[in-house]
């Protein structure tokens, strides 16, 4: 009571009406801004397509007037000579709130942040919406923890020991957890990076199939022949991964042989009717066709050409109607294709007879 009596002693009754003024102007000054400034930032993304605009706004929505009166209690103070250590409770408790609003103010933006990317994730990606869950709540994580050691560091706390028991216990977890950690962050990496997403025909190694489902732990794959491959994440990065989706055409090689017996004119005139073939078909670019090597029991042809496609069946389609348009050409010039001979020379004795 007596350091009351002389706190009132030392501050006439305007000192103390100026003090609560200038709170409550800071307190209103202070809804106002949170009032119009909501208020533009919602008419400005209604005007606009992008989302960035829109999670701003539901930030500064998070604002507490409430919880923000002792930092206006603080701006009165201020005006006044107060005992040190009330000064010092009046400081904290103002730093403290501060804190909490700017926890509020992040974790109102990785949530909105979260909702607007596992919205587009479900509409072009449902399987990546878990793990973008799991990186928000993950950052919301942090951010909290590391608020609440700056707030026990302003409350005289020692906060040394505790941050080196955190970081040797989470060693510990990690070393016992490692694999399942690895597979977790291969998880995010999928989502974040994207080398294949669901849907996605890939070839891994010596195994085949379209993505169904990327979980936390696991990839599933079903092959073509029906079967559910399961692969771990952090194994599944750590191959070499072909993407058969994000392929914008096929090039597509192959040979064919005619017998040796072949006109040279003739020859001369193949490469011609390999270009007439490829170029016959739709969606086809060609390349080059020449007369490659002599083989062991052919006259090898090599042809090029691209399917302006990644459709399989097309290719498949299209190679035929190739093969078909060079057998008839082949048979109607009269040229003949090759396949596996072996010439016997027999080298008879004159005078030899069979006993």
């Amino acid at each position: 009571m007596k350091n009351w009596d002389a706190l009132l002693q030392a501050h006439g009754a305007m000192d103390y009406a100026i003090a609560i003024a200038i709170a409550l102007g800071v307190w209103v000054a202070i809804a106002i801004a949170k009032h119009f400034g909501g208020r533009a930032l919602a008419h400005f993304a209604q005007r606009t397509a992008a989302r960035w605009d829109d999670v701003i706004a539901e930030t500064v929505r998070a604002t507490g007037l409430w919880l923000l009166l002792p930092v206006a209690l603080y701006a009165g103070s201020l005006f006044l000579e107060l005992p040190a250590r009330l000064g010092r409770v009046i400081e904290l408790a103002a730093l403290l709130v501060l804190m909490l609003q700017a926890g509020l103010w992040v974790s109102r933006f990785i949530e909105r942040w979260a909702e607007y990317k596992i919205e587009l994730s479900r509409a072009q990606e449902p399987e990546g919406a878990t793990a973008l869950g799991l990186i928000a709540f993950a950052a919301r994580v942090a951010a909290w923890s590391i608020l609440l050691l700056l707030a026990l560091d302003q409350l005289g706390f020692d906060i040394t020991a505790l941050v080196a028991g955190l970081g040797i216990g989470g060693v510990a977890v990690a070393l016992a957890m490692q694999n399942v950690l690895g597979d977790l962050f291969a998880s995010l990496s999928i989502v974040l990076d994207k080398p294949f997403v669901v849907g996605d025909f890939i070839v891994v190694d010596d195994l085949r199939g379209t993505v169904e489902r990327v979980g936390i732990k696991t990839t599933r794959v079903r092959s073509l022949d029906g079967e559910l491959l399961v692969f771990s994440n952090g194994d599944l990065l750590k191959s070499r991964i072909r993407n058969f989706q994000r392929m914008q055409e096929r090039r597509v090689l192959f040979t064919l042989g005619v017998i040796y017996q072949t006109p040279p004119e003739k020859l001369k005139q193949i490469p011609q009717w390999l270009r007439e073939a490829v170029e016959a078909q739709s969606r086809t670019r060609f390349d080059r066709a020449h007369f490659k090597e002599y083989g062991d029991s052919a006259l090898v042809f090599e042809i090029v050409y691209y399917l302006l496609d990644r459709d399989y069946t097309l290719y498949m389609e299209t190679q035929q109607a190739i093969n078909l348009a060079l057998f008839e050409r082949f048979a109607r010039e009269g040229v003949e294709f090759a396949y596996p001979t072996r010439t016997l020379f027999v080298n008879t004795v004159s005078g030899a007879r069979a006993s």
